[in-house]
């Protein structure tokens, strides 16, 4: 039966390049690609249109004239919404695949049970993909946003507050603990914005609001570089458009366009009606009939 194959070396993902200068994951009946005897082939759940998902590793990068090797990141740019997110999953498994070969408990090989769970021959144990969740919060004061540089950013950008959730504390909890913890700010109403799959290797970022409330900027030297307020207008180099920190960037300042729009409206109506009154066109009142009464 018809399958895509997602096929990775590292953490680059082979693309078949098509004749019209696009991309997408190759697609057929059988594997693009010789598979050793030895190689874990998963089974993923189906694409929306039902068709089937394969997924597997391979030992080095393949050097044929219709694949090419892409970054997983790099994928976004180049791969259909639902194939790239079908890649983020696969990544994800693979990984959970590769971390998981032996028992926790007794350090028996693992096998698999279902596509998504394996479990111990020897002591029972079962195991489930597990996943990293990690918030994210973008800050504002006024006009100004919280924008920082982490340490462990590859490049010259700025992006938002984020640390992953501790056990035993809500979502809320962890983005009040990560905003001390990383400025020694407080913050203030807070707001959910969405959540995004974030295969690096296996998280979920959850993105929240929030505002300004007290407290003086102190970075948190070990996590972060660099950190400042930023003007709406004089924004630094900020992440790529598949993270949820750009996203959350984007939202916020198409937000404040609106808002900004709204309020030079209500001031010119508020003019107007001034002028109205000025010249003594009092705004028309209707009066009740003996039937309203």
């Amino acid at each position: 039966m018809m399958a895509y194959w997602f096929i990775f070396n590292g953490g680059d993902i082979m693309l078949q390049k098509l004749d019209d200068g696009t991309y997408t994951i190759p697609q057929g009946d059988n594997a693009p690609l010789p598979i050793k005897a030895d190689t874990h082939v998963l089974n993923v759940s189906p694409m929306d249109n039902g068709t089937e998902v394969k997924a597997f590793r391979i030992d080095k990068p393949v050097n044929e004239a219709n694949f090419e090797m892409c970054g997983l990141r790099q994928s976004f740019y180049k791969l259909s919404q639902g194939l790239y997110l079908k890649a983020g999953k696969c990544n994800e498994l693979l990984y959970w695949d590769r971390n998981t070969q032996y028992c926790g408990v007794c350090g028996s090989p693992m096998n698999m049970d279902t596509d998504i769970s394996k479990r111990c021959p020897n002591c029972g144990k079962t195991v489930w993909p597990m996943l990293a969740t990690a918030i994210i919060v973008l800050i504002n004061r006024g006009d100004d946003l919280l924008l920082v540089h982490a340490k462990n950013f590859k490049t010259d950008f700025y992006g938002c507050i984020a640390g992953f959730v501790e056990t035993g504390e809500s979502l809320e909890e962890a983005v009040k603990r990560e905003v001390m913890e990383e400025t020694s700010l407080t913050i203030k109403n807070l707001r959910y914005f969405k959540s995004q799959p974030w295969p690096y290797p296996c998280g979920l970022m959850v993105g929240f609001f929030a505002e300004y409330e007290s407290g003086e900027l102190k970075l948190q030297e070990s996590e972060l570089s660099r950190g400042n307020w930023f003007n709406k207008n004089s924004l630094p180099t900020i992440p790529e458009k598949l993270s949820l920190a750009r996203m959350l960037i984007d939202k916020w300042l198409e937000e404040h366009k609106e808002r900004e729009k709204g309020k030079v409206k209500s001031e010119e109506s508020n003019s107007e009606t001034k002028s109205e009154k000025r010249r003594g066109k009092n705004p028309i009142v209707k009066r009740r009939g003996k039937s309203e009464e």
